[in-house]
């Protein structure tokens, strides 16, 4: 009679132990889900896709005029249309020492200049030689010695060395941002398209090219939005996108 009541207990102890452990995985599972929702926000502003003109992730640098940063994004649309831009190379590979430009020439498979290779990296695929002229010129961080010519090729550098080459109103002999103003996007992409070669009046259009002036329509109004909710910070709406 003991040894039965003694194996009832042991029952009733290992279905008390059973429901807890359900009680638990269930707890950890509503924690695991939790969280995975809280963190999904930010995934999607890093990837931004958009069914109709693809990866169109927010830049890295801060502030700015919104209308030279709407354009950056638009070139790197056109240029990098992929979630994380900073990183990748010519032919659609992927760099992960962004401590200096990669300069991997990679071989041309198509276009005009097939059977050449490419320098290209990055969100704004500037080749090597291009990206040492320029961060010379505008890099915010430069090298401590004076011909150790290795400029940080880190997101945020990419981003602030372009876009105080699009500001130089010497290096284009016009007012970047005041054309855009004045709604000349199409004079600014023929002015960049030497540089910028799918921009729509170079040498190498791609699916994107025509979608640009709705991409940048898109953009600048997301960068003029984040400066509304800048300046008003209780404000703060997202833009629809």
């Amino acid at each position: 009679m003991a040894r039965l009541s003694l194996l009832k207990a042991n029952l009733s102890k290992d279905k008390k132990n059973y429901a807890l452990k359900k009680i638990i995985a269930g707890a950890s599972a509503v924690v695991v889900l939790a969280l995975l929702l809280q963190n999904q926000p930010m995934q999607d502003k890093r990837s931004r896709h958009d069914p109709v003109f693809g990866y169109l992730p927010p830049l890295e640098m801060q502030g700015g005029d919104p209308y030279i940063r709407a354009l950056m994004r638009t070139i790197s649309a056109s240029e990098a249309n992929d979630p994380m831009p900073y990183s990748i190379l010519y032919g659609g590979s992927r760099v992960e020492d962004l401590s200096r430009h990669p300069e991997e020439c990679i071989t041309i498979i198509a276009g005009p200049n097939i059977g050449n290779c490419s320098t290209a990296a990055g969100r704004y695929q500037m080749i090597n030689i291009t990206w040492y002229e320029k961060a010379a010129l505008y890099h915010p961080n430069p090298p401590g010695l004076m011909f150790w010519r290795s400029y940080s090729f880190e997101p945020k550098y990419q981003d602030e060395v372009v876009y105080a080459w699009l500001s130089d109103r010497t290096a284009w002999g016009t007012d970047i941002s005041q054309l855009l103003r004045q709604g000349e996007l199409n004079r600014v992409r023929r002015l960049l398209s030497g540089t910028w070669t799918s921009l729509g009046y170079g040498i190498e259009d791609n699916t994107v090219t025509g979608k640009l002036p709705q991409i940048y329509q898109k953009m600048l109004q997301e960068e003029l939005q984040q400066e509304r909710n800048a300046s008003h910070p209780n404000n703060n709406d997202d833009v629809e996108t």
